[in-house]
C-alpha cells in the first residue's frame, strides 16, 4: 500500500503521514534537517501536538518515529536557541519540552522508533519514550547533559535506567560518553540492530506486524506493561488481570478465535471506546 498524507499535517518540523489505506500505521517523521532536528521550543510545541492528534485518532494501532536529516536522528536540545535565554526563558520553555516528551510516551499504541546517526541527549530520550527502538550500525547515542551543567530532563534518568538497569545507566549519564548501536544492543536500549540505512524499512515492517494483531489486545498490554513497570509483583498480576478482563471480553478475543478456527486472518471490529481509556497510554 503506498503512503498517505495525514490529515492536517501542518506542524513545524514534524510531519505525520499515514502508512497503509486503513490509518493503522502512522509515521511521526522528525523534519528539522537544518538543525539535524535540534529540539527548539517550536519544535517541542509541534511534538507535543502531533501526539495528542495521534493519540486521539482511533485508526492508528502502532506509530513509527523516524527522522527525515539524513545526519542525525536528532542531536537533542537546541543550544543556539538556548544560548540567548535567561532563567525565566529558559524556565517557561520547560512544559513545552515536557509536554514533548511525555506525549510520545503517553501515545496508547505501540511506538516504533527507527535511529540513524546521532540520537544525543533529547534525541536519545525521544528515542527512550518510545516502545521499540531499531538503531542501524550507522547509529550513535549519548546522555551529555553533565558535560555542559545540566541533566537530562527529558526522562533520561528514569526510561533508561528502567531499561538497562540502574548501574549501566549510571555510567553512561555521569560519564556523558557515546554508545554505538552495537553497544547498545548488548546494554539492552536497542531492540533491533540493522545494516546501515535499513532502520526506517524494519520499524515500518515492525509496526505493521503489530498493527495486524488485536487492537484492543496490543493497547492493553502496553498499558500493562507500563502500569506494571513501577509495581510490586502482587499488584503487577492485578494489572495484567485487569488487562486481561478488558480483552477478554471484548469483540477482539470472539474474532480472533473465529478467525483462528475458520483458518482465516482476522477482520478487527471497529472501536468505538477503548477499554481503560483514559486518555493516555499509561
Amino acid at each position: 500500500m503506498g503512503e498517505r498524507t495525514y490529515d492536517e499535517a501542518a506542524y513545524d518540523g514534524v510531519r505525520l503521514r499515514r502508512l497503509d489505506d486503513a490509518g493503522n500505521v502512522a509515521e511521526f517523521v522528525l523534519d528539522r534537517p537544518e538543525a539535524l532536528n535540534a529540539l527548539s521550543t517550536n519544535l517541542a510545541r509541534s511534538i507535543g501536538r502531533a501526539s495528542a492528534d495521534l493519540a486521539a485518532d482511533r485508526r492508528v494501532r502502532a506509530v513509527v518515529v523516524s527522522s527525515a536529516c539524513e545526519k542525525a536522528f536528532c542531536v537533542g536540545a537546541d543550544l543556539k536557541e538556548r544560548s540567548d535565554f535567561t532563567d525565566a526563558d529558559l524556565w517557561a520553555q520547560r512544559p513545552i519540552m515536557r509536554a514533548a516528551f511525555g506525549g510520545l510516551l503517553d501515545l496508547p499504541v505501540p511506538v516504533v522508533v527507527a535511529v540513524h546517526r546521532y540520537a544525543l541527549g533529547g534525541g536519545f530520550e525521544l528515542a527512550l519514550a518510545g516502545d521499540l527502538i531499531v538503531a542501524d550500525q550507522t547509529a550513535i547515542f549519548g546522555l551529555p547533559e553533565v558535560s555542559v551543567g545540566l541533566v537530562p530532563g527529558g526522562g533520561g534518568t528514569q526510561l533508561l535506567a528502567r531499561r538497562i538497569g540502574w548501574s549501566r545507566a549510571f555510567d553512561l549519564i555521569v560519564t556523558a560518553r557515546r554508545v554505538e548501536a552495537a553497544e547498545g544492543e548488548r546494554l539492552g536500549f536497542v531492540d533491533r540492530l540493522v545494516p546501515p540505512g535499513q532502520a526506517r524499512e524494519t520499524a515500518v515492517d515492525l509496526a505493521r506486524q503489530i498493527a495486524g494483531n488485536s487492537p484492543v489486545g496490543v493497547r492493553s498490554a502496553k498499558r500493562a506493561l507500563r502500569l506494571g513497570a513501577a509495581a510490586g509483583l502482587a499488584e503487577g498480576l492485578e494489572i495484567e488481570d485487569a488487562a486481561w478482563r478488558q480483552t477478554a471480553f471484548s469483540a477482539d478475543r470472539r474474532e480472533g478465535i473465529a478467525a483462528f478456527n475458520e483458518k482465516r486472518p482476522p477482520s478487527w471490529p471497529e472501536v468505538t471506546r477503548w477499554p481503560g481509556d483514559t486518555g493516555t497510554g499509561r
